[in-house]
Order: C-alpha cells, then structure tokens, then sequence
C-alpha cells in the first residue's frame, strides 16, 4: 500500500470518548514541566495537535496564556468545554493544522506536544515549531500510554487482549488510521528529525505515579473508542454490533461492574532550540 497519509477523519467521531475513556495525565506531569521551565506565570505555550485539552489544561495555569490547535473541530469543541469545568480561562483554541503554522500565532516560551507529534510532518512541524520559540523556550513531548493501565496481576484490570481480538474481528489484522493503515505502527526516529531540525537535548523525565484507577464499563468503552485505529467511524454501519459485544464482553469479564487499573509511566521530553 502506499505511505500513510493523514486525513480528516483520522479521530472521527473520538472527540466525546477522549476525555471520558482517557485517564488523565497525573498532577506530577505538570510539577515536572513547571520545574524544568524555572518557574510558572509567565510566557505563552502553545500546545499542538491538542485534542480535548488532555494536555492543555493542566499546563495551561503554568503560563499567562495558552493557546491550543486541533485539526479536529470536535476535539476543540470538547476542549472547550472542559476548559470551563476546570476553570481554565486562559486558552484560545484554534482550528488549525499544525503543518499551517506559524499563522500569525506568535512567538511562545513553550510549545507542548501530547502523543500527537507521530501524526504530523515532523520534519515540517519541527523547522517551523522552532522559528515559533522564545531564544530560552522549550519543545515539551509529553508520551504514555492513557487509555489503558500498566500490567499489574494484583487488579482486575479490563481484558485487553480480548478486546483487541474483537476490534481485529471487526476491522481486519492491520491497523487502521482514518482512511488509511499503519500496518507497522506510527514512525519513531523523533531524535533524528529534532536534531535535523535544529534542536539540542533531549532532557527527560520520566512521572511515575503509583495510583490505582477504577474504572467502569461506560468508561472502558469510551477508551476503546477514543483509539485512531478503533474510532467510531470505521465501523461504519456495524457500529452498533460491535459495541453490543463489547459491552457483552466486558459485563462478563466483571462481577461488579467495574475495572482497576495501575497507572502507567509517562515520559516528558524536552528539547531546547540550539
């Protein structure tokens, strides 16, 4: 097949599940960012490919603004809203992709990327993405895994091997990604296209949170769904059959209705531009 290319529906129809089926990045995430910048209050971040905010939000009140693109316009509507119920006020969010900045945003003391840079032209973002930098701001790539916890024997956590049996039932043995397919996963090789592009480093920090999650079966689905290679719309008309079984499949595999789950490491990234 020919290289995958991105396309609009790349996270059709995810919008309303992320926020639900994703467990939030943990206060350390934050702690972490605040202490490697020296100190919160100040500048401007801009964070790119921003889904609902996942990341937005709690980095948003380490700066005096913030301003957060999506190429999603129901993941920005999304982020919108849990802006307001976290009572964040300080974030413009803008519709745009990040292949078409700099669009007059700007100059930032940070610009943060959350598991959303291996969706772009990295080299393009990245030259571009520099140009956008304070001479002592900072690229912050802040990776984990959100939708499922870490392997711990100890919890019930949701059968995830059974699940992923039952989407590979549903939408074949290759992964899907909006119109296309990742059949050997998304591209790393992010050192390489950071250097090429002009940036020193990387720092990193690794957040480590030892807590456990419960989770319900709404909420294991919405995990499900908030997935690029399991997003509502390629399922098209079998949607509604596949939910029913997964829901069948998770009503059998909990006595109680609900799941725990350990919190995975996540991973801050920081590059500075030379």
């Amino acid at each position: 097949m020919d290289e995958w290319a991105w396309d609009e529906t790349l996270f059709a129809g995810s919008a309303a599940h992320y926020g639900v089926g994703r467990m939030p990045y943990p206060p350390s995430v934050a702690e972490a960012v605040a202490e490697a910048l020296g100190g919160a209050g100040t500048g401007r971040l801009l964070d790119v490919g921003c889904g609902p905010g996942s990341l937005t939000i709690p980095l948003a009140p380490l700066f005096a603004s913030a301003v957060g693109i999506d190429a999603d316009p129901d993941m920005l509507a999304e982020a919108g809203r849990l802006a307001d119920r976290a009572g964040v006020s300080n974030v413009e969010w803008c519709h745009l992709r990040a292949e078409d900045l700099p669009a007059d945003l700007g100059t930032f003391r940070a610009v943060s990327f959350g598991q959303s840079f291996h969706w772009m032209d990295r080299d393009l973002v990245a030259c571009r993405v520099r140009g956008m930098l304070s001479p002592d701001g900072a690229w912050i790539h802040v990776g984990g895994t959100t939708h499922r916890g870490a392997v711990d024997a100890t919890h019930s956590a949701p059968p995830w091997h059974r699940i992923d049996e039952l989407v590979t039932r549903y939408l074949g043995p290759v992964r899907r990604a909006g119109r296309g397919t990742l059949p050997d996963g998304t591209r790393s090789g992010e050192e390489i296209v950071m250097r090429r592009a002009g940036f020193a480093g990387p720092s990193r920090i690794v957040v480590t949170d030892d807590r456990i999650v419960e989770r319900d079966i709404d909420e294991v689905v919405s995990a499900v769904f908030s997935l690029s290679s399991s997003a509502p719309h390629l399922f098209a008309d079998r949607l509604g059959a596949f939910e029913l079984e997964l829901r069948h499949l998770l009503t059998e595999a909990t006595a109680t209705g609900r799941f725990s789950e350990r919190l995975g490491p996540i991973e801050v990234v920081i590059w500075r531009p030379t």
